[in-house]
């Protein structure tokens, strides 16, 4: 995962710079193991083809792939697809800025995980993703709530561009929700244990 949020002006060229850096300074950037709510949600599921947005270096494409599915994983970054690539070649891993990029086909099921834009930006992400989907495929997002600010545990503490159940289920009208809450994500501290608060919204198509 990648959470590309933006402070002030900055491009999305800098943007991919900094996150660029980050990768290479680090053996692995994030957990090899799937996202909690990936593994439970989606590993019941017949494999078929799917999408992972702003994969980062892709560990939930890859943990999807290694159970049947064909996974694509888009990520403006070149050194987390370059890290992504390394440890898998199930996945087909692209270069792209998920703001702007286009897939040449449909998917199943396309995943968004801890993507954090500007609103507008994040809302026309979300419109292509919808656009991307066969019929009946699902669109599957989790993300840092805002109610995680006060109420969770680590993540960014920008309220502008974090999640919101309401919000995020209005540019899904189209679709049939099969599932919409603020779930809480088991997190381990140097104090113990404690919850990070996130959005989880399925559709499907």
């Amino acid at each position: 995962m990648t959470c590309h949020w933006r402070r002030g002006s900055s491009s999305a060229e800098l943007d991919s710079r900094a996150w660029d850096e980050r990768y290479r300074n680090a053996d692995r950037l994030w957990s090899p193991s799937p996202n909690l709510f990936v593994a439970d949600r989606l590993g019941p599921l017949a494999p078929r083809s799917g999408l992972d947005i702003a994969a980062g270096d892709g560990r939930n494409a890859i943990w999807l792939a290694e159970r049947g599915w064909s996974m694509t994983a888009v990520d403006f970054s070149e050194v987390a697809v370059e890290v992504g690539r390394s440890v898998s070649d199930q996945v087909v891993f692209v270069v792209g800025d998920v703001r702007s990029w286009q897939p040449t086909g449909k998917f199943d099921l396309i995943l968004i995980s801890y993507l954090h834009l500007a609103r507008d930006e994040m809302e026309g992400v979300v419109s292509g993703a919808v656009s991307w989907l066969e019929p009946n495929g699902e669109i599957f997002m989790i993300g840092h709530d805002k109610s995680n600010i006060e109420k969770g545990y680590g993540g960014p503490q920008n309220p502008e561009i974090l999640w919101d159940v309401g919000e995020v289920t209005s540019w899904l009208e189209d679709l049939r929700l099969r599932e919409a809450s603020v779930v809480r994500r088991p997190v381990s501290t140097d104090e113990g244990g404690v919850f990070a608060r996130d959005t989880l919204v399925r559709a499907l198509a």
